[in-house]
Formats: C-alpha cells, structure tokens, sequence
C-alpha cells in the first residue's frame, strides 16, 4: 500500500488518508474490490477503525487499487513502495 496523501484538519479533529494498494493482475485487483465493492469497503472499514485507535482522531480513508505488472519483480517499483 502507498499513502499518496495524508492531511490533518485540526478545526474538525479528522485525519484525511489517500492511499493505493497495488497489485500484479486485474483478477487480483477485481478479488480485492469484489461484488459492487463491498470486499474493499469491509477493508477500508478495517483499516480506518484500526487508524483511528492509533491516532485518537475520526479518520477519513479513501482507497483506490492500481494494477502495476509483475511489480514484485521489479526493482525500482519495490524501492518505491518501501522494500529494500
């Protein structure tokens, strides 16, 4: 996963995360969606209850699921996602 964005609005108590999940193959991605969504909404909701007990603040958690070709693969891509 790679946050593309995070932002606090103090004036609201909230937390604002943009984050990407990345996967190797459209199968993967439509596993990972599922049925009108509902597989990464439960992830999402997941996540964000786990985020906001870390941080103490409501949490709003936008998630989105990229397609990259054989990035495990790839060097540059699992520098860029935080792999050495």
């Amino acid at each position: 996963m790679v946050i593309e964005d995070f932002k606090e609005r103090e004036e609201k108590n909230l937390v604002v995360i943009r984050a990407t999940i990345q996967v190797e193959r459209d199968s993967q991605k439509g596993i990972l969606i599922g049925g009108k969504g509902r597989m990464l909404k439960e992830i999402g909701r997941l996540a964000r209850e786990e985020i906001e007990a870390l941080l103490g603040v409501r949490v709003f958690l936008e998630l989105w699921v990229k397609v990259e070709k054989d990035w495990r693969e790839d060097p540059r891509a699992l520098h860029r996602l935080g792999f050495q």
